[in-house]
Protein backbone atom coordinates (compact mmCIF):
# COMPACT_ATOMS: atom_id res chain seq x y z
CA UNK A 1 0.00 0.00 0.00
CA UNK A 2 1.23 3.39 -1.07
CA UNK A 3 1.57 6.31 1.94
CA UNK A 4 -0.42 9.33 0.56
CA UNK A 5 -0.40 12.44 1.73
CA UNK A 6 -3.93 13.16 1.21
CA UNK A 7 -6.98 10.63 0.03
CA UNK A 8 -10.28 12.24 -2.50
CA UNK A 9 -13.12 10.06 -1.72
CA UNK A 10 -14.81 10.71 -5.49
CA UNK A 11 -16.69 8.22 -5.54
CA UNK A 12 -20.26 7.93 -7.03
CA UNK A 13 -19.23 11.12 -9.10
CA UNK A 14 -19.15 10.87 -12.89
CA UNK A 15 -16.85 12.73 -15.34
CA UNK A 16 -15.85 15.21 -15.33
CA UNK A 17 -16.50 15.39 -11.77
CA UNK A 18 -13.38 12.92 -10.13
CA UNK A 19 -10.86 15.52 -12.29
CA UNK A 20 -12.34 18.54 -11.30
CA UNK A 21 -11.80 17.44 -7.32
CA UNK A 22 -8.27 15.89 -8.15
CA UNK A 23 -7.17 19.74 -9.94
CA UNK A 24 -8.77 21.25 -6.65
CA UNK A 25 -6.70 18.81 -3.77
CA UNK A 26 -3.46 18.85 -6.00
CA UNK A 27 -4.01 23.21 -6.05
CA UNK A 28 -3.82 22.67 -2.61
CA UNK A 29 -1.42 20.62 -1.71
CA UNK A 30 3.03 21.17 -1.66
CA UNK A 31 5.01 19.74 -4.26
CA UNK A 32 5.95 16.01 -3.78
CA UNK A 33 3.20 15.78 -1.82
CA UNK A 34 0.84 12.49 -2.70
CA UNK A 35 -3.07 12.14 -3.48
CA UNK A 36 -4.23 9.20 -3.10
CA UNK A 37 -7.99 8.97 -5.09
CA UNK A 38 -10.96 6.74 -4.80
CA UNK A 39 -13.32 6.45 -7.86
CA UNK A 40 -16.00 4.11 -9.31
CA UNK A 41 -15.81 6.25 -12.42
CA UNK A 42 -14.68 3.80 -15.02
CA UNK A 43 -13.42 6.36 -17.13
CA UNK A 44 -11.42 8.16 -14.51
CA UNK A 45 -8.63 5.27 -15.28
CA UNK A 46 -8.11 6.93 -18.81
CA UNK A 47 -8.97 10.62 -18.09
CA UNK A 48 -6.97 10.64 -14.92
CA UNK A 49 -3.50 9.07 -16.77
CA UNK A 50 -4.21 11.87 -19.30
CA UNK A 51 -4.35 14.58 -16.85
CA UNK A 52 -1.41 13.31 -15.03
CA UNK A 53 0.75 13.43 -18.35
CA UNK A 54 -0.02 16.91 -19.50
CA UNK A 55 -0.07 18.63 -16.01
CA UNK A 56 3.16 17.44 -15.11
CA UNK A 57 2.06 15.05 -12.21
CA UNK A 58 3.02 12.05 -11.62
CA UNK A 59 1.17 8.69 -11.48
CA UNK A 60 2.36 6.90 -9.38
CA UNK A 61 -0.19 3.54 -8.93
CA UNK A 62 -3.19 2.05 -9.73
CA UNK A 63 -5.07 -0.29 -8.52
CA UNK A 64 -8.84 -1.50 -9.08
CA UNK A 65 -10.51 -2.69 -5.58
CA UNK A 66 -13.81 -4.53 -6.70
CA UNK A 67 -15.78 -1.94 -8.27
CA UNK A 68 -13.76 0.93 -6.89
CA UNK A 69 -10.33 2.36 -8.85
CA UNK A 70 -7.42 3.50 -6.42
CA UNK A 71 -4.73 6.22 -7.67
CA UNK A 72 -1.91 7.24 -6.28
CA UNK A 73 -0.34 10.90 -7.95
CA UNK A 74 2.32 12.69 -7.04
CA UNK A 75 1.83 16.53 -7.20
CA UNK A 76 4.97 17.88 -9.97
CA UNK A 77 6.68 21.05 -9.27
Amino acid sequence: MMEADQMLDAKGLSCPMPIVKTKKTMDTMEPGQVLEIHTTDKGAKADLTAWTKTTGHEMLEQTDDGDVLKFWIRKGE
